[in-house]
Order: C-alpha cells, then sequence, then structure tokens
C-alpha cells in the first residue's frame, strides 16, 4: 500500500503543495521517539525490579535465610554448651576443689580476655550482623572455659595423685589418747574466761588430762616452732603439715620436739601440763587454716564414728568455762 502524501498550503501561490520532510527533521522525531522509549523501557525496568526480584537474586535470598537459620542453630548449640560449661564450673568449684581443699576459680578469670570492645569490630554493619557477633562472642568465651577447666583438671590431677600424702598430713586424730582424756572442759567459740570473767573467744579445744599426758601430732608435720612462756599459751609447738594447715599444742608441761623436725602423726611432740595462762592442768589444742584458726572438732574424724561426731557436735554447743 502506497504511501499516503501529505500536503499544505501554500498562501504565495495560493496553492496546495506536496509537504516535504527534511532528513534532519526525520531523525530529531526518532530520536524523541526513541528517548521516550527508553524512558518507558527505564520506569518499567524499575518498577519491575522493585516489586519483583530475579532468579538470582531469589537464589541469593534463599542463601542469605538459609545462612541466618544456620547461625541461630549455632547460637542455640553455643547457649547449650555455655550452660553444660558453667555446670561443669559448678561441680569443680564446689566438689572436686573441695575435696582436694583447692580454691575456687573465679567467674572473673574463667571469662577474662574479651573486655577489648574493637575485638568484633569487622563484623558490624551487615545485615545480620547480631547474630554473627554474637556467635562468635560465645565461642570465644567457650573457649575461655574450657582452657580453664582443662587446666583446672590438670591441677585437680595432681592433687588426686598426692592425695594420700595430703590425708596423711591433715589433722585427723585426738591430740591426747582418748583413754587419757578426762573430760573436754572447752569447745572451740566465745566462752567465759577464768581469769577476766567475760565471755572472750576461745580458739581451740581444751583437753583435761592429767599432769605429764603424752600429747600427740594429729598428722604428719614438720616442726615449725617451738616456744617456752611463762604467760600466755606457756610452753607451745606449732606443727606444720603443709596444705595450708597448722596445729597448735599450748600449756604443755614440756616439748619432746625440736625446731625443724619432721614428724609423723601419733608421734609424741611434748607433754601435758599448766604453763602459761592456765587454772588447770590441760592441752589447748587449736588448728589453723591459712593461719586463720578454725574449730578442730571437724579433724578428729579417725577417731570418732558418726554417731560419736554427732555427740561430741552437741556438746560444743553447751556452755563451758575455758581454763585459759
Amino acid at each position: 500500500m502506497a504511501r499516503q502524501k501529505r500536503y499544505i498550503f501554500n498562501q504565495l501561490t495560493q496553492s496546495f503543495e506536496v509537504l516535504e520532510t527534511s532528513r534532519l527533521r526525520k531523525l530529531l522525531r526518532f530520536l524523541l521517539v526513541f528517548l521516550a522509549f527508553l524512558g518507558v523501557a527505564f520506569l518499567f525496568a524499575i518498577l519491575l525490579f522493585t516489586f519483583f526480584k530475579s532468579p538470582k537474586e531469589k537464589a541469593q535470598a534463599r542463601e542469605l535465610e538459609y545462612f541466618r537459620l544456620q547461625y541461630e542453630i549455632m547460637n542455640d548449640r553455643l547457649d547449650n554448651m555455655e550452660t553444660l560449661m558453667t555446670d561443669m564450673e559448678q561441680r569443680d568449684n564446689n566438689l572436686y576443689r573441695v575435696m582436694f581443699e583447692a580454691n575456687p576459680i573465679p567467674t572473673s578469670v574463667r571469662r577474662s580476655g574479651f573486655s577489648d570492645a574493637d575485638r568484633y569490630a569487622d563484623l558490624y554493619g551487615f545485615m545480620n550482623s547480631g547474630l554473627v557477633v554474637s556467635a562468635a562472642r560465645k565461642l570465644d568465651v567457650i573457649a575461655s572455659q574450657l582452657y580453664h577447666q582443662s587446666v583446672s583438671y590438670d591441677t585437680l590431677f595432681v592433687m588426686a595423685r598426692n592425695k594420700s600424702d595430703m590425708l596423711a598430713h591433715i589433722p585427723a586424730i585426738f591430740p591426747v589418747k582418748e583413754t587419757e582424756i578426762k573430760y573436754i572442759s572447752s569447745f572451740f567459740g566465745y566462752r567465759p574466761d577464768p581469769i577476766y570473767k567475760i565471755s572472750k573467744f576461745h580458739s581451740g579445744i581444751d583437753f583435761a588430762s592429767a599432769l605429764g599426758t603424752e600429747a600427740y601430732a594429729t598428722g604428719d608435720a614438720v616442726v615449725y616452732d617451738v616456744e617456752h612462756n611463762e604467760w600466755g599459751y606457756g610452753n607451745m609447738v606449732i606443727l606444720d603439715h603443709g596444705y595450708g594447715y597448722k596445729t597448735r599444742y599450748a600449756h604443755l608441761q614440756r616439748a619432746a620436739v625440736h625446731k625443724g623436725q619432721h614428724v609423723k602423726r601419733g608421734q609424741v611432740i611434748g607433754y601435758i601440763g599448766s604453763t602459761g595462762k592456765a587454772t588447770g592442768v590441760h592441752l589447748h589444742y587449736e588448728v589453723l587454716k591459712n593461719d586463720v584458726q578454725i574449730d578442730p572438732i571437724n579433724f578428729f574424724y579417725q577417731d570418732l564414728t558418726p554417731d560419736e561426731y554427732n555427740q561430741i557436735l552437741e556438746q560444743s554447743t553447751l556452755p563451758t568455762q575455758t581454763m585459759d
């Protein structure tokens, strides 16, 4: 079909003439149509990619969601591991270390080394940074817990290997033969003072016995000191049992050991008297842990049955007066 011609009225010639379009005009018209088409296409692309994702973007979104889910699962598993490690720490501090007379490891030490705020700076700024940083921090804390727990178990292993030696050294018997004890005149705690007539803290247990009765080492030890005084503890022997324990034997008639001497449990270390600040013949016996006086009643377990221990424990609560 032939292209229809277009006409224009020429006022000079007063006639219609065929309208001729120049190549430049045709080119400009084409460019305008082409630019309009590009504008429409661009707007359509923006709308398409804004509200609809490409297959590649959909695959990437699925992959990101999968990784986010895996990090959540990892964080949950790390929480369980932290709970397990905390339980191990509690048993370590409150059971194993108590059994072996070891000080507990503070929580601040077990989780030390991660106070630097910039440690995880490179992990921030991403869509799921919170999950990633949380997992990294938990891993670091668990690594610290595992390290300190491993060191603790190594220490406890050495303690267990030396347990028999420790048990031989820790005080465990009466310092006087049970058949030689007339009575226990005073226990540990606040008691009326026989001289000052006021309530004062009594730092040991008084065993009343005959003059010259033998006093025994309650555990293997080294003689830490031997003193001869006219007042206070009077003639006194102090034994160092190691593991933080010492025992004191006061108001002796005389000592039977010398400073630096090694003694065994049950060995005679002196003879009971009434020297120093004493109102009668007796042995004042003390147990010290890390140089702090503690109740000796808990260190007679080799000489007492459970029933006898309960009985002497009840007696310790009754009012008594010290002999020193």
